[in-house]
Parts: C-alpha cells; sequence; structure tokens
C-alpha cells in the first residue's frame, strides 16, 4: 500500500544537519512524516523541486515589528509578511515596543494579537528591568516568551539597564538564556560631544568599539559571577569576537547580515540609512567579524530588523533614527556570501536554523527529521536577482541594498506545513503560531 501525504517535495537538494542530499520529503498534518525517496507516495500536491535547496526553515531572533506603539513604519502582520517573502519561517521579536513588552500582560497581548495573524511563527523577548526582576522567573517561561532581553545601552525606546548592579540582579533570577544589547551607557554619554550634526559618519565615532568592547566585558563577567547564560546581539567588533572566543562556556553571539556585508566607506551614499546601534564600523570590523563566522565563535545570524520611514530617517543627524529593514535580505544576502565562497551553505543552515534551535531551546524546530514542524526555506541557488526598494513587504519599503545584485534566492516558505510563499507571491492566509520552548513546555 502506498504512503499518502498532504504535501510532497520532490527532488529538491536536502541541506540537513547530518549531510547534503538529494532526496524527498513529505508532509502530513503540520509535520514531516518521511524523508528519503517517495517514487511511489501520493499526495494532494507535489512540488517538483528539481534544481532547487530545501533547507531547515530559517529562524531570525531579533526581529523589531514596532506594534504596538510605532505601527505606522511596521506592525505584527507587515513585518511577518517582510519575513516569509525573504524565506524566513520563524522571529523572536524585540520588547522596546509602547507599551514596552516587560510583564504578563503585555506579553499575552503581543501573543494574542501575533496568533493566527502573523505570516511566520514567533516569539516574544521580554524586556529586563529594575522593576520586574522579582517577576522574571514567571516571565521567562510564560507561552510564547522568547526569553530575557536587556538593553546596556540605550537604543529606539526606553528599555535601558546600564549600571552592573541592576545587570547583576537580572543574571541572578534567569533560568534561560537572556539576550542583552551591549554598548556601555556610560561611555556613550561621555562621547555625545562628539556627534557632528548632519554627518552620520560621525555615529561610529560617538558609539566607537571601545563602548561595545567594554560592556561585552562587564557582562562576561557579571554572568560568570551569577552562573548565567547570555547571548551578545549584533557583534559589530573585531575586538569583541576575540573577547568571546574566550567565554563560550556562557556567551553565545549573533552576528548580523549588515555588519557581515557593508563598512563605514557607505556612509557616502546610504547616509542615515546606514544608522544603526551598534554601528557599522571600518572594514577592519567587518573582517574580524567574518573571522568569528569561520573559526565557529559566532554561533547564529539575526537581522536586527528595525525599521523607520524614509521621512524619519531624512532628519539630519543626530535626530534621524537608528534602524534599518533586515528580515526579508537576511536570506539573499547570506546566500550571495556563500555563493562566493565567504561561509559554506551547512553553516548559513546552522547559523539560521539549528543553531537558534539549540540556543534557545526551541522545540520541533531547526532541522528537517521525521516529527519535526514541517519548516522550510526553498531556495535557488543559481538565480541573480537584484534586490530593489519595490520588493521590500515591510510598511517602510526600504532597504540599504536597493540595487545590490545577488546570486541565490528564497523561492519557497513553508511554516508548520503550509506553502506561504511561492515565487514571490504569498498564497495562503496568516496562521502564525506561538513558538514552544523545551525548558516551558
Amino acid at each position: 500500500m502506498s504512503q499518502t501525504f498532504d504535501t510532497i517535495l520532490r527532488g529538491g537538494t536536502l541541506v540537513n544537519h547530518n549531510g547534503v542530499a538529494l532526496g524527498d520529503i513529505g508532509i502530513r498534518n503540520g509535520h514531516v512524516a518521511h524523508m528519503g525517496s517517495l517514487g511511489g507516495a501520493s499526495a494532494g500536491e507535489t512540488i517538483d523541486c528539481t534544481g532547487l535547496h530545501i533547507l531547515p526553515g530559517v529562524i531570525d531572533s531579533q526581529v523589531h515589528f514596532r506594534e504596538p506603539g510605532a505601527t505606522h513604519k511596521e506592525d505584527l502582520e507587515s513585518g511577518s509578511r517582510a519575513a516569509v517573502m525573504g524565506g524566513v519561517t520563524t522571529v523572536f521579536e524585540m520588547p522596546n515596543t509602547n507599551p514596552l513588552t516587560i510583564s504578563a500582560e503585555t506579553l499575552a497581548d503581543k501573543v494574542r494579537h501575533g496568533t493566527r495573524r502573523m505570516h511566520c511563527d514567533f516569539a516574544f523577548w521580554v524586556g529586563g528591568t529594575r522593576e520586574n526582576v522579582k517577576d522574571i522567573p514567571e516571565l521567562e517561561r510564560l507561552p510564547g516568551a522568547a526569553g530575557i532581553k536587556v538593553f546596556m545601552g540605550s537604543s529606539t525606546g526606553s528599555l535601558l539597564v546600564e549600571d552592573d548592579a541592576g545587570v547583576a540582579a537580572i543574571l541572578g533570577q534567569t533560568r534561560r538564556r537572556a539576550a542583552f544589547h551591549s554598548e556601555d551607557e556610560y561611555r556613550l554619554n561621555d562621547r555625545k560631544p562628539l556627534r557632528i550634526a548632519g554627518d552620520p559618519r560621525s555615529h561610529p565615532v560617538w558609539r566607537d568599539e571601545i563602548a561595545a568592547l567594554t560592556c561585552t566585558q562587564r557582562l562576561v563577567r557579571i554572568a560568570k559571577e551569577k552562573g548565567a547564560r547570555i547571548h551578545v546581539l549584533h557583534i559589530s567588533t573585531a575586538e569583541e569576537m576575540l573577547f568571546l572566543s574566550n567565554h563560550k562556556d556562557i556567551a553565545s553571539c549573533e552576528v548580523t547580515p549588515h555588519h557581515l556585508t557593508l563598512s563605514a566607506d557607505d556612509y557616502a551614499h546610504l547616509g542615515t540609512l546606514l544608522q544603526m546601534n551598534p554601528p557599522v564600523r571600518d572594514a577592519r570590523h567587518r573582517t574580524g567579524i567574518w573571522h568569528g563566522v569561520e573559526q565557529g565563535i559566532a554561533d547564529i545570524l539575526g537581522s536586527d530588523h528595525a525599521p523607520h520611514t524614509l521621512e524619519e530617517k531624512a532628519k539630519p543627524y543626530p535626530e534621524s533614527p537608528s534602524g534599518m529593514t533586515g528580515v526579508q535580505t537576511l536570506v539573499p544576502i547570506m546566500l550571495d556570501h556563500v555563493n562566493h565562497g565567504r561561509m559554506t551553505l551547512q553553516r548559513f543552515v546552522d547559523m539560521s536554523s539549528a543553531g537558534p534551535a539549540r540556543l534557545f531551546g526551541i522545540a520541533n524546530k531547526g532541522r528537517m527529521a521525521v516529527g519535526y514542524d514541517a519548516d522550510f526555506t526553498i531556495v535557488d541557488m543559481k538565480r541573480e536577482q537584484t534586490i530593489s526598494n519595490g520588493w521590500i513587504a515591510s510598511k517602510s519599503q526600504w532597504t540599504p541594498y536597493d540595487g545590490k545584485k545577488v546570486q541565490g534566492w528564497p523561492i519557497g516558505t513553508f511554516v508548520r506545513g503550509t506553502k506561504v510563499m511561492w515565487q514571490g507571491e504569498l498564497v495562503a492566509p496568516s496562521k502564525g503560531e506561538a513558538v514552544r520552548f523545551g525548558e516551558t513546555l
């Protein structure tokens, strides 16, 4: 008796934790039901994936979708639409919204607004503050919680815990891996006079590499004292990468496509569109971050998708806000790096799927295996495409990569067995659900 599936992906190149091989995937009830040869099997839909690579669904664990409070520039629906258009199947959204995501009530409100309205699956970081320290053991275990996120340096929004005592109090309560924006607020305040009005090239001068390194050194020391696991977001300096290579027992770290692709030279043509926290820096830092990727120091990729409108970004520096779009361009930008020999496709899979699942204990995601969610990012490694503002589904409708030609392109996005995006078209209604975590089941 032949096997029957809801969907069969036939003849693709499967890139998984255990290697690369041609094969078929049978999907049933939203899960992977069989992998290998399915020559005699039947399905409600069979999709020819000849010539395409099938990857485990890409997980972007750092996005800012601006809801609630700034939905004129993004919301959970539009941000998740951008995600699936770019091949991303799961996102972790950040807490610096208005109101802040710092309580059981504000987290539940986000989960409610995201469920079956977002196009991809999701979790939400909960902001760690001096006021909610006693609640952290409960907050980090609530449904839909990715964990605790702390801003040690000020960025967009009002979340800030800059002092050692405040950070120590939070890490004394966490049991899951806590995420940190690591820039030294004291140094940022001292160096504010170095900002040059109208010149965004002074942004990395103000928020210099010492501000990042000093804060990361402080953070690691406190984490060791408290026996806590930490995750350092958006590494922007060569020095931090070398420092963290000696502290992998407690500290994981994330790198972003913009810090791997752009440099301070790009301020000349991008201006404030390049303005991010922490900044895009001189090319030597980009080289140092790539060293971290090559040596396995960098654990995962995250986009730090942080949209603002073009009108907001057009304000003269430093009134211009920091942030750029990124969730939709993560896959094509990084596939272009793969095609240029800067990393292997399996390393990309580890940093974008298996790695996030491993670090954060995501249940049933991060690899293609029987019983796991049928989340897939299907790509054409040979396709050449020019990224354009017109392709961007974010409300902000721009990308710093406008006009950039890349090789490697997302063809299809599957979320729990549903074909959500195919050949540049949204082809299914939103069915996003909260991610489950092994530590909170």
